[in-house]
């Protein structure tokens, strides 16, 4: 290499702060300008617990390419572990239909090519080791629903009480209920780099009395919603950091019941109440930038120590929305 595209890489690495791999595995490339990232997950998803000591899908089994709802249908559901590449837009029938993914799958779309349109993904009790990553699911609106989203339970991707799954990377859109929905007692649960956009309900996390629930919630870029960004109900462990929430109507992090949540590094642009705890759970809060915020920024309790649980590195709130605008949702260098 010659001196000025050495100086030029140089260059790169220094506006982008990222000179070596981060605890979380990412990596950049100075000749191609492009981060690298890892096929296994971080955060609590990483973590061991409920018989399995991280989250790897269908690394087990054998890989596949599939182009059509019939075939996704049929690997998503086996009992044999697979990786699932999507290679293109696949249209779910019949309309709102949430796929039912069973145990130790990878379900990954390959580049920014992998689409579910008009339907979503579904977890049920039981299901662990799952990753579903680089896809864009959307399009599940109805035009004759109410407001609240009450007549029709069209999610993006929904979990009643599975474990180890890794949520990343992708771009869930204009959905007729929740874009995830995380519920009843799923746990070692990872969502990180995703896009959740234009919709009424983000992301509602609760549905149960138990405080069981360990979750990670980092690097995704929340906006234009109204409700649940997230919500989040009786979570014994909910670590959410370097978040960008903008353009939230109803609210944004809001912690309830018997949860534990610490925000590290978040930045709030456009956000109805940023964050805020109710009187019987606890938020610890550090690092967050909020711009043109109205309503509360409130904290409560000291929860609980993140890094006491898996390694972790928080990029500076200010760098957020500029990291996120550009790596958040599919990425053209994953799946491939």
């Amino acid at each position: 290499m010659n001196f000025r595209a050495t100086l030029t890489a140089l260059t790169v690495v220094a506006t982008l702060g990222v000179a070596a791999p981060a605890a979380d595995g990412r990596a950049f490339d100075p000749v191609t300008a492009a981060r690298t990232w890892p096929s296994t997950a971080d955060g609590f998803a990483a973590t061991s617990g409920n018989g399995l000591s991280t989250t790897t899908g269908g690394a087990a089994g054998a890989t596949v390419t599939v182009t059509t709802y019939a075939d996704l249908v049929k690997y998503a559901t086996s009992a044999t572990p697979y990786t699932i590449r999507v290679n293109g837009a696949i249209t779910v029938t019949p309309y709102g239909t949430e796929i039912k993914v069973a145990a130790n799958k990878t379900i990954v779309g390959v580049g920014t090519s992998g689409h579910i349109v008009n339907g979503g993904f579904f977890l049920g009790a039981g299901v662990s080791n799952v990753i579903i990553r680089n896809l864009t699911i959307r399009d599940t609106r109805m035009a004759d629903d109410d407001p609240d989203d009450k007549l029709y339970d069209y999610d993006g991707i929904q979990l009643d009480t599975a474990h180890h799954v890794w949520i990343d990377h992708n771009r869930v859109i204009r959905m007729n209920d929740g874009l995830i929905d995380s519920r009843k007692d799923t746990s070692y649960l990872t969502v990180s780099w995703n896009v959740m956009a234009e919709n009424n309900k983000s992301f509602g996390i609760g549905w149960t009395d138990n405080v069981t629930a360990r979750m990670t919630i980092h690097h995704n870029w929340i906006h234009d919603n109204n409700q649940r960004n997230p919500s989040t109900d009786n979570v014994a462990y909910a670590h959410l950091y370097n978040n960008y929430l903008q353009n939230i109507t109803g609210y944004g992090n809001y912690s309830r019941g018997a949860t534990k949540m610490v925000i590290e590094n978040s930045y709030y642009d456009h956000v109805k109440d940023p964050y805020y705890p109710d009187t019987t759970a606890q938020l610890r809060q550090s690092g967050s930038v909020c711009v043109s915020c109205t309503g509360k920024r409130t904290t409560s309790g000291s929860a609980f120590t993140p890094g006491s649980f898996y390694s972790y590195t928080l990029d500076p709130a200010a760098d957020v929305p500029s990291l996120l605008r550009t790596y958040a949702g599919p990425q053209a260098n994953i799946g491939t």
